[in-house]
């Protein structure tokens, strides 16, 4: 990755997570914090990674919800962030935190063990 899409990416992170909490009024959104954006060299796409507080089925609606208001997060990023094209978005979950989570579980256990 480019410095330059690395840089892109955590200016989006931050602005993300701004637009998202205070923006978004869809009751489907949940609470969500934007842990990482990935962006590609050539500046066309992002994946941003989330993480929501709550079951399945409001992450779910989370997301539904979040690919809705596609268009306007990325308009509002478009005038946050000033980039010739504002790139395409899309939304991930973030395993790694369940993943910590399920190994830190596990080592207690065997602590305890």
């Amino acid at each position: 990755m480019s410095l330059r899409a690395n840089r892109v990416g955590e200016q989006m992170k931050k602005e993300l997570g701004e637009i998202i909490s205070r923006k978004i009024k869809d009751p489907r959104v949940g609470f969500v914090t934007v842990t990482d954006v990935h962006v590609t060299g050539d500046l066309q796409q992002a994946t941003v990674y989330i993480s929501v507080l709550g079951d399945e089925e409001q992450k779910a609606n989370t997301l539904k919800g979040l690919d809705k208001a596609k268009g306007f997060i990325r308009t509002e990023i478009g005038q946050r962030i000033r980039l010739r094209k504002t790139p395409e978005i899309s939304f991930e979950f973030d395993e790694s935190i369940g993943y910590g989570n399920r190994i830190e579980s596990l080592l207690k256990q065997i602590k305890e063990d």
